[in-house]
């Protein structure tokens, strides 16, 4: 008998944040299959027994390859076993989610996918920085910064002219590209600007400055990658919407995790 494959979102950091229903799906895992930046807290909600398999990647070192991972979740499948695929943030916001599900439905396995977080927005709420607001912007755009190979770069002409919050996930190594290319297509030099590192996270880390002086503050404070870029009136807004978030332990979760384990 052919098992299922659950694609889920972790969030963007904080082990709190899984939803209940990813939750509920962990705790009966009979393999794990995760990423790099999945926290430990989340891994050690699985069954004992369960198989964990780290296919996690860095930037520019990629030890197993998509199609290896693709393999890994048709392989158990097959074998009829539970399998989980638990990636950061959403898995369909540039998780790659999209292509292993593809995998999975020419291949006939039954599969679920459960959104997460994205940390393009939960990752900015818990900076202080509201994705959109009334006052400042009623729109909000998130690209990533780091194409694939062999792709055309991103058209920052055309993302210089939107009125609304960008957010630039994977784009650290670009940084300074990034924003000399949005100030010559137009952008104004002073438009408030943020890189996030580990959002959510209780070792979160954040420059605040504007889009001409992003990359010096950057370096100032040493931020690094995993972090996100965000560029728009609402970073204005950060000084007085921070906020201390309360931490749980996932254990204290579980009883309402079995209150509603029968809408899952």
């Amino acid at each position: 008998m052919t098992g299922k494959v659950w694609l889920i979102g972790a969030g963007p950091g904080d082990p709190g944040l899984i939803t209940v229903k990813g939750l509920h799906c962990l705790r009966n895992a009979q393999v794990l299959v995760y990423d790099r930046l999945v926290c430990s807290e989340l891994l050690a909600e699985v069954p004992a027994d369960c198989e964990k398999i780290n296919v996690g990647k860095t930037p520019n070192n990629h030890p197993i390859p998509q199609d290896e991972i693709n393999r890994i979740l048709v392989t158990h499948a097959l074998r009829g076993r539970n399998v989980v695929r638990l990636k950061g943030g959403d898995p369909y916001v540039f998780g790659r989610g999209g292509e292993e599900v593809e995998t999975l439905a020419k291949s006939g396995i039954e599969f679920e996918v459960i959104p997460g977080i994205s940390a393009s927005i939960g990752g900015l709420a818990y900076a202080g920085i509201p994705v959109t607001h009334r006052s400042h912007a009623s729109s909000f755009h998130v690209v990533t910064g780091h194409l694939q190979q062999g792709k055309e770069p991103q058209d920052w002409e055309h993302l210089a002219q939107l009125q609304g919050t960008l957010v630039i996930l994977m784009g650290m190594s670009q940084l300074e590209h990034i924003c000399a290319e949005l100030v010559r297509h137009g952008r104004r030099a002073d438009t408030p600007a943020a890189a996030i590192m580990y959002a959510s996270q209780q070792r979160q880390k954040m420059a605040i400055a504007t889009l001409a002086t992003l990359a010096e503050e950057v370096q100032h404070q040493q931020i690094k990658a995993p972090a996100m870029i965000v560029i728009g009136q609402v970073v204005q807004l950060h000084d007085l919407l921070q906020f201390v978030p309360t931490t749980f332990a996932l254990d204290e979760m579980a009883p309402v995790a079995l209150e509603l384990e029968a809408l899952v």
